[in-house]
């Protein structure tokens, strides 16, 4: 994604279902639920760089004992730094205690990270700094053992000021806009009431019942509990992705199918999808099950969890990209003219990539059949060099461009600092005949153009081409997220400014005054929910009049080429990730009515020249 966004923080759970010395015997090491934490938060670091963190809980201490240990980090390796901490701790032990690995009960009295409940937490921040105290997880300690808690989740939920205000907490300056401090505040609301009304252990799925039915968001959660019990549990439209698996030593849950398989080396089908509205629960004993929460609702499983956010290596999103390149190839084609002869055709690094095959085997596809066609024509009318030269026919494909290292700059200036920034990407000098070539590149998404502006059509353009399309295997995204991406600003989308742009070319500004208008009549009796008013800015344009404006944004002044953008629509989005129909960011059909109250108030910060997020 040439735009980089903020998003889609990452979630690892285990649970050790045998003593530590079956796994030294089993497994060469006592630190094998460490070892497999640490490879879960590796295999999905693509889904968090501001800070990691990790908590343990050891079961069956001494009163009094410590059992419940954290460790959090936002330094710029993260991981690295809060698993070198760890590591630091054991050889500071072995300094003294050369000997102690061979007695796992001893150590997990010595290591405070030696627990039986693990879970670790990749964070990209959608709000606030990047500060270690906003890095999950968060706890809530008490002197009573089942009422110390401590959670971490990939989510956004709208509604944070009415659950502090329901258990009258008021919040620190740090955490008053943070969505897990409310979340952890709540669920420990109830868990304290069912503490004290049970003796015999907790009913932790009637706790979940409660808590989570008063969360708007979309979700997926990890808790664990100084009861040594503990929960994963993901939101009734299953708008963000949860997996889990089990076997006799362990059980599994992360944001991430292939990051279980690859760390555990277990097949596709033993790694399980966690059904929107339920939870794992583990019981302090080891037993689990599977629950229902809150009865599932409409799925609408983020779509961009499988054009970008996830690691991509798992079989069916893979398959899902190729399919968004694919579907794009009879657009392009019309574009072109179908002159595959003077069109190349390539991709912005790294992630379009495997769009781009998808996009290059359609067009292949297509080539292949126009062969046919033109060989069959001929009847007995060719010779081997006309056949030839028919078959070697290919599309034509190039890698022009060429991300560099992230670079740095000493230089303060914003002229330039602009400057060093527009060599971001670097080109392929010689691939394209200047004024003759057409060149085709795939994106994954165009979400404000700036990168496009300042860098990208500045780059093809030294190499002359006659045109420059540009394609997004994601649809025009024009409406704020409010479910764990960080898009939450409507100024900043380039769909949005080229819908301005054309109202005002049209003299239809007074669309925006209406619009603005109902929305402030909305918040005055507090319906700001009900609709969502911002598609009536869009409402008087087709998409390929936005796009057309689109491709005018991003076009830098001195631009020889003729500059299109070409987005992907939404059926064939759907068609490519059909498990996958959250949309809401390209529609604005929310799955919660909290989304439209974000879009609005969204709006009328825009409208208002405030700019901050819209929840």
């Amino acid at each position: 994604m040439s735009d980089a966004i903020k998003h889609e923080c990452g979630l690892a759970f285990i649970r050790l279902r045998k003593p530590f010395s079956y796994y030294q015997q089993q497994y060469g090491s006592v630190f094998y639920g460490l070892n497999k934490l640490y490879l879960l938060m590796e295999k999905q670091h693509n889904r968090g760089q501001d800070g990691a963190g990790v908590a343990t809980v050891k079961l069956h201490t001494e009163p009094g004992v410590p059992f419940m240990h954290r460790i959090r980090s936002s330094e710029a390796q993260p991981i690295g730094d809060v698993f070198g901490r760890i590591r630091d701790e054991i050889s500071e032990i072995e300094k003294y205690q050369p000997e102690i690995t061979k007695y796992p009960g001893l150590l997990k009295g010595h290591v405070r990270f030696l627990g039986e409940l693990l879970m670790g937490h990749l964070r990209y921040a959608t709000q606030g700094k990047n500060n270690v105290e906003l890095c999950h997880p968060f706890v809530r300690y008490n002197t009573i053992p089942a009422r110390n808690l401590t959670m971490a989740g990939n989510f956004n939920l709208i509604n944070v000021e009415e659950l502090f205000n329901f258990v009258k907490v008021q919040p620190g300056e740090t955490h008053k806009n943070s969505d897990l401090a409310a979340m952890l505040e709540v669920v420990h609301h109830f868990l304290a009431k069912e503490d004290e009304m049970r003796q015999n252990g907790l009913d932790v799925k009637a706790i979940l019942q409660q808590a989570f039915s008063m969360f708007d968001g979309g979700y997926h959660v990890c808790g664990l509990i100084g009861s040594g019990d503990a929960f994963v549990i993901r939101d009734p439209h299953g708008i963000r992705p949860s997996y889990y698996y089990v076997n006799e030593d362990v059980i599994v849950a992360a944001s991430e199918r292939a990051a279980i398989r690859t760390a555990f080396n277990v097949g596709e089908n033993e790694v399980m999808e966690l059904m929107p509205g339920t939870a794992l629960i583990v019981k302090e004993n080891g037993e689990y099950s599977i629950e229902e929460i809150i009865p599932a609702r409409e799925r609408r499983a983020c779509s961009f969890e499988r054009i970008y956010f996830s690691r991509g290596n798992d079989e069916k999103i893979y398959k899902e990209r190729h399919a968004l390149g694919y579907h794009l190839s009879e657009t392009v084609l019309k574009a072109i003219d179908n002159d595959l002869r003077n069109t190349i055709f390539s991709f912005i690094p790294n992630t379009a990539e495997v769009a781009f095959y998808g996009l290059i085997k359609g067009l292949e596809d297509y080539l292949n059949k126009i062969k046919v066609e033109r060989i069959m024509s001929w009847g007995k009318d060719f010779d081997e060099e006309k056949l030839t030269e028919m078959v070697n026919r290919r599309v034509r494909i190039d890698k022009i461009a060429i991300k560099d290292v992230k670079m740095r700059t000493f230089i303060t200036e914003d002229s330039s600092r602009n400057e060093m920034v527009q060599h971001v990407y670097d080109i392929t000098y010689g691939t394209v005949r200047p004024g003759t070539d057409t060149l085709v590149v795939i994106d994954d998404s165009i979400v404000r153009g700036t990168t496009l502006r300042e860098s990208i059509i500045k780059m093809l353009d030294r190499l002359g081409p006659k045109r420059i399309i540009v394609m997004s295997s994601a649809p025009q995204i024009r409406y704020p997220d409010c479910y764990g991406i960080d898009m939450s600003k409507m100024g900043e989308f380039v769909a949005f400014q080229a819908a301005i742009a054309l109202l005002r070319e049209q003299g239809k500004e007074y669309i925006l005054q209406e619009a603005y208008g109902l929305c402030k009549e909305l918040e005055r009796t507090n319906t700001l929910n009900a609709q969502n008013v911002v598609k009536n800015v869009y409402k008087p344009f087709t998409p390929e009049e936005i796009s057309a404006k689109i491709a005018e944004i991003i076009t830098p002044a001195g631009i020889s080429a003729k500059v299109e953008v070409i987005y992907q629509n939404i059926e064939s989005l759907h068609a490519s990730c059909p498990s996958n129909l959250g949309d809401w960011y390209f529609t604005g059909n929310y799955p919660t009515p909290g989304g439209n109250r974000v879009v609005n108030k969204a709006f009328m910060n825009y409208m208002e020249g405030k700019n901050e997020r819209g929840y």
